[in-house]
């Protein structure tokens, strides 16, 4: 296979045996790959060629893997999986904040840093964007209160931190975040998620909004993000503003 048409990864470590390993690994399960010892480097190999997956050690020398990650986030879309040997759950937080989109400790084997990269290409498709002087980049993220939605990797985030949400859950929250503050009657939201059998009595979106309201309201008795509008439907309010 041309290298050209193999998806590209920039590994950024500052071990070399750690680099050789998985340059031969993952040049061996179909990707093309360039290495770099630290942040100078990989500036200077993404200047010349721009990988489709970067891997970011946490720990560098000069400019860590944070600064380096949070720097690229004002640039790009470009999926990032950070490493760290340290493995604390305050790295996992603060990388995932600085825009990293997967974690993986050390040590790990090979074969799961392939599995985890081969995830991050499919969620990114073909659209890995990076912005220009001219046009700023469009992440699928949105924000309210302490959440963030990730539509790139499907994940919910509170401060950081992964909300446990199952797909029937996140696909009727991404509903609700792409139409803030607008009434959604329950045939709408019917007709949006296929599979269903309507009748008169289906209250499967009811079901699905009590379970939604659980991973996110503060109260979920007495919901300040997603309100019922009697005989309407649902209003989805991402300042939490008074009624």
């Amino acid at each position: 296979m041309d290298n050209s048409d193999r998806p590209r990864v920039l590994v950024v470590d500052d071990d070399p045996a750690l680099r050789e390993l998985l340059a031969d690994y993952l040049g061996a399960s179909g990707f093309a790959v360039d290495t770099a010892g630290d942040g100078v480097q990989m500036c200077e190999r993404m200047a010349q060629t721009l990988p489709d997956v970067l891997v970011l050690d946490l720990m560098l020398p000069g400019e860590d893997g944070l600064s380096l990650a949070r720097e690229l986030r004002r640039s790009s879309t470009l999926p990032i999986l950070m490493l760290s040997a340290r493995g604390e759950e305050i790295d996992r937080v603060v990388g995932l904040e600085v825009g990293a989109d997967d974690y993986l400790p050390k040590p790990f084997s090979p074969r799961e840093l392939l599995a985890r990269l081969r995830a991050l290409l499919r969620r990114a498709g073909t659209a890995v964007v990076s912005a220009t002087a001219t046009e700023a980049p469009v992440a699928p993220r949105w924000n309210f209160g302490p959440f963030i939605v990730d539509d790139a990797s499907r994940r919910l985030l509170r401060e950081g931190v992964e909300v446990s949400i199952n797909g029937a859950e996140y696909d009727l929250l991404l509903a609700f975040v792409k139409h803030p503050n607008r009434v959604l009657t329950r045939d709408q939201l019917v007709d949006w998620f296929k599979g269903y059998e309507r009748d008169a009595g289906d209250r499967s979106i009811d079901v699905r909004v009590m379970r939604l309201r659980r991973r996110i309201e503060p109260d979920p008795a007495h919901p300040v993000y997603i309100r019922t509008v009697r005989g309407e439907g649902y209003l989805f309010n991402p300042r939490a503003e008074a009624a």
